[in-house]
């Protein structure tokens, strides 16, 4: 992945499971991962549409797992954030009449595919769990 979503939101989930039942708020997480509350805040914003957080407001508020660290997937996270292949884009339009250009994105989006899958497996076998417990 060329950008840093997945790094970001497994950072947020791995100490709101660290956390246990204790609430905390975007300005906290932020001072953990050493980013803007912000870019914290449009995380879980995401992630909260993708039901993996859930969020109380008020004074004692603050965010918390949407369901129990064995129940979620480093591939649902992975999905939740993703905006483009692990490879990146084509962003050419190649030369038609060349033997490479006529035939390479057909080739690229088998290859993209492939790498895609093989991604989604090997996350969709590690839980948020068994993630955290490296920090224990």
């Amino acid at each position: 992945m060329s950008n840093s979503r997945f790094a970001i939101s497994l950072h947020i989930l791995t100490l709101l499971d660290l956390m246990g039942d204790e609430l905390h708020s975007s300005e906290w997480i932020a001072g953990s991962i050493n980013i803007n509350p912000v870019l914290v805040r449009k995380e879980l914003s995401n992630l909260r549409q993708h039901g993996l957080v859930e969020s109380k407001e008020g004074k004692n508020g603050g965010v918390y797992l949407a369901k129990p660290a064995n129940k979620i997937h480093l591939s649902e996270i992975y999905e939740a954030v993703r905006q483009e292949s692990a490879l990146g884009t084509k962003r050419t339009d190649p030369n038609p009449k060349c033997k490479v250009g006529k035939q390479i994105n057909k080739h690229l989006d088998s290859l993209y595919n492939e790498v895609e899958d093989t991604l989604m497996q090997k996350l969709g076998k590690k839980t948020l769990a068994e993630f955290a417990g490296k920090f224990t």
